[in-house]
This record gives structure tokens, C-alpha cells and sequence, in this order.
């Protein structure tokens, strides 16, 4: 685990004088490949689900348009568990990115995207491929997400948001 985040570590140093300026699609690629996810962790809804092997392809496209080093090794490919680490640390890590560019753009997509991770994971229907599934974020949150994206103040615009959505919530319960 202490191997892979030093080699992001190293990586993001080396990349970090390439990134000057936010790609202009990453915001529309994060919500796209966050409606993407959602019905493919689901599965059953418009074809894929996964770990079927293949349905994860677009949506790694979309990763990889802004971290190209985000890959699927063989061994990989049809394993529930797998598949769902990559994709969530690769769409994590977009919000991340956007984060250091555009703090409450970046709070509010993450804010989204733990909704939508929510939403899907209670969809599942119950047994091993929830199971799977839920480890599968677990993981990707924990292994496959690149902790140098994060920022101080990305923290606090997370907090900020939530609050306001809590409360938003709370008001609604009462009137």
C-alpha cells in the first residue's frame, strides 16, 4: 500500500509541472463518467454491469483522457472488485483535479459523486456481487485514488457543501 501511494507521489512530481491549466472537458467528463458508473455498478440497465469484462471501456476512456497512466491489468478484467477500484479512483481522481483548479466546482462534484456511489451501491441487488461491489470503492478510495491531488482547502469546500445540503434536507423535513 506505502509502495503505491510513493509511486504517486513520484509520478505527480514529475507531472506536476506538465498540468498548468484545467482541461476545458474535465468538469462534463466527470459528471458523464459519474452517470456512467452509476447504471454500470447497477448493472442490467442499458447493457453491462461489473465485471462482465468489457462495459468498463468507456468509461475508462474517459479516465484516461485525463490520467492516461489509469489502467486495467489482465489479471483484472471480469473480477468485480477490480474493475470497480480503477473506475473509482479514476473518476475520484478527476474530481480531485478539478478540485485544485476550481475549489467549490470540485466540492460540489464530490459531493455528487458520494451521492451517486451511494445511490448505486443501495441498488445492487443483495448478495456477493454487492458485497463485491462494495468493496470495489473501498479499495479504489483507499489504493487507486492519487492522495497528492488533494488540497487543504478542497477539504473545507467539501465540508462547507455538505452542510449546506444537510441543512437543506433538515429545512425540507420541517416545512
Amino acid at each position: 500500500m506505502f509502495r503505491n501511494l510513493s509511486q504517486l507521489a513520484a509520478a505527480n512530481a514529475v507531472n506536476a509541472e506538465a498540468k498548468k491549466v484545467m482541461s476545458p472537458a474535465l468538469r462534463s467528463d466527470i459528471y458523464s463518467a459519474i452517470d456512467q458508473t452509476k447504471s454500470w455498478l447497477v448493472g442490467g440497465v442499458g447493457g453491462g454491469q461489473a465485471g462482465d469484462g468489457v462495459s468498463f471501456g468507456p468509461i475508462i476512456s474517459t479516465i484516461q483522457k485525463h490520467f492516461p497512466d489509469t489502467k486495467l491489468g489482465l489479471e483484472s478484467i471480469g473480477q468485480v472488485e477490480s474493475e470497480v477500484a480503477v473506475v473509482i479512483g479514476g473518476i475520484t481522481n478527476m474530481v480531485m483535479e478539478m478540485s485544485k483548479w476550481e475549489g467549490m466546482a470540485g466540492g460540489m462534484a464530490m459531493r455528487t459523486w458520494v451521492d451517486g456511489l451511494v445511490e448505486a451501491h443501495g441498488r445492487v441487488g443483495p448478495g456477493a456481487r454487492k458485497e463485491m461491489v462494495a468493496k470495489g470503492i473501498t479499495r479504489g478510495v483507499n489504493q487507486n485514488t492519487d492522495v497528492s491531488l488533494m488540497t487543504k482547502e478542497f477539504t473545507a469546500k467539501i465540508q462547507i457543501i455538505s452542510a449546506l445540503k444537510t441543512s437543506e434536507f433538515v429545512h425540507a423535513r420541517v416545512s
